[in-house]
């Protein structure tokens, strides 16, 4: 079986979000478990040509409106000898923001045409959609490239890829694909991939069943519906060897479940950095795109009010202009006690990961997640609010038995989000906190059991 895995962005050659992080380790512990599998992805302008390789391959477009070459360079993703093949065309990518600069349409058109001729042509036996930007290379491979078996993975349902439907004529595909690939008079690159694709699964399982419904579905629930015998669900992991809190160099010191000491100097070290008063006071973290979609609209109705309690606050990420000022506001109302990170800083998010005691993820609707398994990893207890994979990673804490590892509420309701914040906060000053803690390091979200169902439903579709 040998599977070319597709994706927009990877760890770490370029990282915006999530799926990069999945697309950068995923692959990695296929591979160890014995299945062949390739990456492949744009060679973005942000990423540096010397950890790469030109194969001295060129592949060009043959079914869209107009002649587009790629250079074909390699690398491998890190600590392993997966390969990843890097798209290279400098007019098309353009720009140092991933998904900004160019055109967005002929960027993701061009790149699926082009990894379903790759995927041909090298003779895999199975192609791996991840998202929408590369969604209809399903379709390309339905209509001109051999028809291979091919799985979509689903990250996010309110990111489709939705353009003009008088575009299509640059597609090249046939007039019986138009309402196949469009929706609401717009085309619609995850409509295809749902269309085109043998299989579909999204990043957990409860987030597989949202997504059928009319609140999560984003308009294409009936689609989904229809291809529910072939639409699966499998929680996304994280590299449990790079994000090692005994090992992991990015982190002030080092530590581990038998010895936490190490994760107080790295609680002291964020505070000193983030201009935080030094004191053993519960600390909430915040990593996030600054979007509703995060619940970023509940923590604005009462933070200030939990910031009146002996709490601290640090946040890191940027997005919408005015969750950006609001939290800005925030901590110069609240010297010492606030910190508001307004860029994306890899290296931050992982002293916050490692250093704070609390984990906040109050998500509107959650795919997966991976902030609060990064959290759980170092010892932070995540305040969720329950939907999607946050349901399927974090369990209530009982106080009882002392199993658990987190809080969180299903109302999507301030007063609920403050009633949890505050359950955190009291339980910081009691032995069952440490317990906690523990059992959020024992918790075992690596790759392991998620890469053998990849493989299972990889093999359950391979002709």
């Amino acid at each position: 079986m040998k599977t070319l895995f597709c994706s927009y962005e990877v760890y770490p050659f370029a990282k915006v979000g999530g799926l990069a992080d999945v697309a950068g380790s995923l692959p990695k512990y296929i591979k160890e478990m014995g299945a062949d599998i390739d990456v492949i992805m744009p060679f973005h302008k942000k990423i540096d040509i010397n950890v790469t390789e030109n194969t001295g391959m060129k592949i060009c477009t043959g079914r869209i409106d107009r002649k587009i070459e790629f250079d074909i360079y390699k690398s491998h993703l890190e600590n392993s000898d997966v390969t990843v093949y890097f798209l290279k065309n400098d007019e098309l990518f353009d720009s140092e923001d991933v998904y900004e600069g160019g055109d967005i349409f002929l960027k993701t058109l061009s790149i699926s045409e082009i990894m379903a001729i790759f995927c041909e042509e090298n003779e895999y036996d199975l192609l791996h959609l991840n998202d929408w930007h590369v969604g209809m290379a399903s379709v390309y491979n339905y209509y001109f490239y051999g028809r291979i078996p091919t799985l979509f993975s689903i990250h996010n349902m309110a990111y489709q890829g939705v353009f003009p439907a008088d575009k299509f004529s640059v597609t090249g595909l046939p007039r019986e694909a138009f309402p196949k690939i469009v929706k609401d008079d717009q085309i619609n690159f995850m409509k295809g991939a749902l269309m085109f694709s043998n299989a579909i699964n999204t990043v957990s399982e409860s987030y597989a069943k949202e997504i059928k419904t009319p609140e999560f579905g984003a308009g294409l629930e009936d689609i989904l519906i229809k291809r529910n015998d072939d639409l699966y669900g499998i929680l996304n992991g994280i590299d449990y060897k790079i994000n090692d809190p005994d090992t992991d160099k990015r982190i002030p010191k080092n530590f581990s479940v038998d010895d936490l000491s190490g994760k107080y100097e790295c609680k002291k070290a964020l505070q000193k950095r983030c201009d935080l008063k030094i004191e053993d006071v519960p600390l909430f973290g915040l990593i996030s795109r600054l979007f509703y979609q995060k619940g970023l609209d509940l923590l604005q109705e009462i933070v200030e009010e939990f910031m009146n309690e002996n709490v601290q606050f640090v946040i890191l990420g940027n997005g919408d202009k005015k969750i950006e000022d609001f939290f800005l506001k925030m901590q110069n109302k609240f010297k010492g006690k606030f910190s508001s990170n307004i860029m994306f800083d890899i290296n931050l998010a992982q002293e916050i990961y490692a250093g704070c005691d609390f984990f906040v993820m109050p998500s509107r609707y959650e795919p997966c997640g991976l902030g609060q398994m990064f959290a759980m990893r170092y010892g932070t207890v995540p305040v969720v609010r329950y939907t999607g994979g946050l349901i399927d990673s974090v369990k209530e804490y009982d106080e009882t038995d002392k199993t658990g590892t987190g809080f969180g509420f299903y109302d999507y309701n301030s007063e609920k989000l403050l009633e949890v914040l505050n359950k955190a906060k009291k339980i910081f000053y009691r032995e069952d906190f440490d317990i906690m803690r523990k059992n959020c390091m024992e918790e075992d979200f690596s790759w392991n059991n998620s890469a053998k169902k990849y493989i299972d439903l990889y093999n359950r579709y391979i002709r």
